[in-house]
């Protein structure tokens, strides 16, 4: 809850500090990795969960244990490729944008909840699972849902 309060106000004062879009998007992509770094040891603790066998197993607790535990939401979870390795979170509802009502003209490439990708990014590198992960669809950019793309890249070595 504290996170969904003060995140707009992180956003804002990223938007001061840079001048790019881009960069502010990177920024929020690299805090969201080191928060994603260290979350997942609380959450392999607290949620019990068995180790994984599949990227479709590993996409479905992402959505049904860890964004139901840390945002209060279950997103859906699809399969985007015949190999079985890019997965799309669709967020019917996403608590970070609760008190964002549109994102200003003059920042349309600001990917305003790119934190998530970087911790779903990070705590996915802890367990040794490389991964792409950005959004697909936004509903502050107009689409119709919240969209996070994810691709498995390759099983990491131990």
């Amino acid at each position: 809850e504290l996170l969904v309060l003060t995140y707009g106000a992180l956003v804002a004062q990223l938007c001061k500090d840079y001048e790019k879009d881009e960069d502010v998007n990177t920024c929020l992509d690299r805090m969201g990795y080191g928060i994603g770094v260290r979350l997942i040891d609380d959450f392999l603790a607290r949620s019990a969960v068995k180790k994984c066998h599949s990227y479709s197993e590993t996409a479905d607790v992402i959505a049904q244990v860890a964004f139901k535990m840390y945002l209060g939401v279950t997103p859906s979870v699809s399969c985007s490729s015949a190999a079985g390795n890019e997965f799309s979170l669709i967020l019917d509802k996403n608590p970070l944008v609760d008190f964002v009502e549109e994102l200003p003209a003059e920042r349309a490439s600001l990917c305003y909840c790119n934190l998530l990708c970087g911790v779903i990014r990070g705590a996915l590198e802890m367990v040794h699972l490389a991964a792409e992960v950005t959004f697909l669809q936004d509903r502050l950019k107009g689409d119709a849902v919240t969209e996070i793309g994810i691709t498995f890249l390759r099983k990491a070595e131990d």
